[in-house]
């Protein structure tokens, strides 16, 4: 498996807090630490919706794909079809009552699955990673496993491993679940050489954000 039964279990326990990251709260600490510590999440959401153009009936596979936010984003913004996968079922049974009071559930389709065991006859214009390689130990096989569902572009986040926000990261989830940090080394050594695919990286607040594109 990719993440450790742990790492299922914390979003499975985390997932209402986790659904309001994404809207409004009354708290105002929490608003200041939405605004200020989860920077990277708005940003690496505005740049997944940058990076994948509606039209001819495009699809996306969301890999981790939490509460659903993304999902009715990208139904929203013209795509044919999203697949979502989440190990936390509290988690899906929230992105399905998302897209259902969004109207876009009959777009929209669900599984509880370990990605690397995900059925490979369908393949999707996108595929999206945000916020799931933080808990991966090995990262190449989900990138590989990634490359050979997408028809197009792979989108991923991984979190920097310096820097105070790194530092907070660790220390908060040392006793939740495992957390893997990158550096910019890392991902170059992880992304060059791969054949027929491009792809590009650039910071995103606490967050890397890497897209591979396919070429041939």
């Amino acid at each position: 498996m990719p993440q450790d039964d742990r790492t299922s279990g914390f979003f499975d326990r985390y997932s209402e807090r986790f659904n309001a990251i994404y809207g409004s709260r009354d708290n105002v600490f929490w608003n200041y630490i939405d605004k200020h510590f989860r920077r990277s999440m708005r940003l690496r959401f505005e740049a997944v919706l940058e990076e994948c153009a509606p039209g001819d009936g495009k699809t996306a596979l969301d890999v981790g794909c939490g509460p659903g936010h993304y999902m009715v984003a990208l139904i929203r913004q013209g795509l044919k079809h999203v697949h979502g996968l989440d190990l936390a079922p509290r988690m899906l049974g929230i992105a399905r009552q998302l897209a259902t009071e969004a109207g876009v559930i009959d777009k929209c389709s669900f599984e509880t699955v370990d990605f690397l065991e995900l059925d490979e006859d369908t393949r999707y214009d996108y595929v999206i990673l945000m916020g799931f390689m933080d808990y991966v130990q090995d990262p190449m096989p989900v990138v590989q496993k990634a490359m050979r569902v997408a028809s197009g572009k792979v989108m991923f986040s991984f979190p920097v491993s310096k820097g105070f926000l790194a530092w907070q990261r660790k220390i908060r989830y040392k006793s939740k679940c495992p957390l893997y940090l990158y550096d910019e080394k890392q991902l170059h050594a992880l992304f060059s050489g791969i054949e027929g695919w491009k792809y590009s990286l650039r910071g995103c607040a606490r967050d890397y954000f890497v897209v591979l594109e396919k070429t041939v």
